[in-house]
């Protein structure tokens, strides 16, 4: 082989080798190049569905707050009707319109009672004999039990001639105080420190004529509204237990 020959051998060995390496960095290029399109396409995919994510949550988020403040309002509801409730309970503790009162007896006893804010006698309208003995039974509080009487600086509300009584306050649990009725007729008594909130109650002695009892006369017009009110219901309560109706 010519020396010529070689050389232009090499030459085109020298041509195909470049030509090669270019082709392949081209390839690299190309490849690099889809890889790094891809890339942007994931990534905005990512990007999308993350955005879906985070709308879907958002709105689930939404929806739990509504059934949380859907939740409040039932519980604002229920305390209502708890509160309603507790009310009617608080109304029965005193309620005294269904109360029977008996026939007479020798003794009788009576409550003094204070009770969720509430303060009244049981019974309301007890009754004894002629003679008979009424035992006042301090079971909570600190009250009295004093007659409606000149001699307590009040209004006659027991029957002429007939003796006043005043426990003074008791305020130990179990104190008692004792007073006999000597004479027939119905009797209104109070507690002093609690007279204007309505603790008021009632002693029929015997077998009275309900005409010309002081006590059932019109409640006295210089008392509160709440003491006339509670006058009156317990005028009424001692009229039907003694068959005269108004």
């Amino acid at each position: 082989m010519t020396n010529e020959s070689l050389y232009t051998r090499r030459r085109m060995l020298s041509l195909s080798g470049t030509a090669a390496a270019i082709g392949l960095a081209g390839c690299s290029g190309s490849q690099a190049e889809s890889d790094g399109g891809s890339e942007s396409t994931e990534e905005h995919s990512d990007s999308d569905g993350h955005n879906e994510t985070e709308s879907h949550d958002d709105s689930e988020d939404e929806h739990s707050e509504e059934e949380e403040s859907h939740d409040d309002s039932e519980d604002e509801h229920s305390e209502e009707e708890e509160s309603h409730d507790d009310e009617e309970e608080g109304h029965g503790e005193d309620s005294h319109h269904d109360e029977e009162v008996g026939d007479p007896t020798e003794t009788a006893q009576v409550n003094m009672i204070t009770t969720d804010g509430t303060y009244h006698f049981d019974p309301h309208v007890a009754r004894v004999k002629v003679g008979g003995t009424v035992t006042f039974h301090n079971e909570s509080g600190s009250h009295s039990a004093t007659a409606y009487h000149p001699e307590n600086d009040q209004p006659q509300l027991v029957p002429d001639g007939a003796a006043s009584w005043d426990s003074s306050l008791l305020s130990e649990a179990g104190a008692t105080f004792e007073h006999t009725f000597e004479t027939e007729g119905v009797y209104h008594y109070y507690c002093t420190p609690h007279e204007t909130v309505g603790m008021i109650g009632s002693i029929i002695v015997g077998e009275p004529d309900a005409h010309g009892q002081p006590a059932l006369e019109e409640p006295p017009q210089d008392k509160p509204e709440s003491v006339t009110k509670k006058i009156s219901e317990l005028n009424a309560m001692c009229n039907e237990a003694l068959g005269h109706g108004h």
